[in-house]
């Protein structure tokens, strides 16, 4: 981790907003690297990735990886992929799911830490929070995903990988056939 980077993460770790973060005993979660060639935005670390400090550690990081066509090496590896959620610390459960990430988080520290990676070739968007917060798109998340195109070569937008979208999935198979194949081909060349 550079100088720079370093001082961003006590910045983080210090700033009054996240000092019940802290109190918990919880680090920021995520990774980058100035020579990061991908970065990888979601939504917010979940408890068991919070709890592990190994960002996308659950089901849905497994099949991240899979859509990828990358290996776990390649994937926890900051020098090529960047990982930085929407929010760097589990938010909490919700009636369903988990919480959202806080929305003044991601203004305030991601373009500190993009500024630091110059090399960088990709950044995929996972799920409307990033791609509404990238993309300053009003439209939904199957339409943005479906036009992907669109938001190329800067931007790959993909639906989240949680096993709680299987039913989008089963009513998109176009993801799987046209979507996947090309993520796979952009991700291959910024590597």
């Amino acid at each position: 981790m550079s100088d720079a980077l370093a001082e961003i993460r006590a910045r983080i770790i210090e700033d009054p907003a996240n000092a019940w973060a802290k109190e918990l005993g919880w680090a920021p979660l995520y990774t980058a690297a100035p020579t990061s060639r991908i970065a990888i935005i979601g939504q917010a670390p979940g408890r068991r990735a919070q709890e592990s400090g190994i960002p996308w550690d659950d089901p849905s990081g497994v099949k991240l990886r899979d859509w990828l066509g990358v290996s776990d090496e390649e994937f926890y590896d900051p020098a090529r992929i960047a990982l930085l959620p929407m929010d760097f610390y589990f938010p909490g459960k919700a009636t369903s799911g988990d919480l959202p990430p806080r929305k003044e988080f991601a203004p305030i520290w991601h373009p500190l830490i993009l500024e630091q990676l110059p090399d960088l070739q990709l950044t995929i968007l996972i799920g409307s929070y990033a791609q509404k917060h990238y993309l300053r798109t009003r439209s939904s998340l199957t339409e943005t995903v479906r036009g992907h195109a669109d938001y190329l070569p800067a931007y790959f937008p993909i639906v989240h990988p949680s096993p709680l979208n299987f039913r989008w999935q089963a009513k998109n198979p176009w993801f799987e056939t046209d979507v996947i194949p090309e993520l796979r081909r952009r991700v291959r060349a910024a590597l």
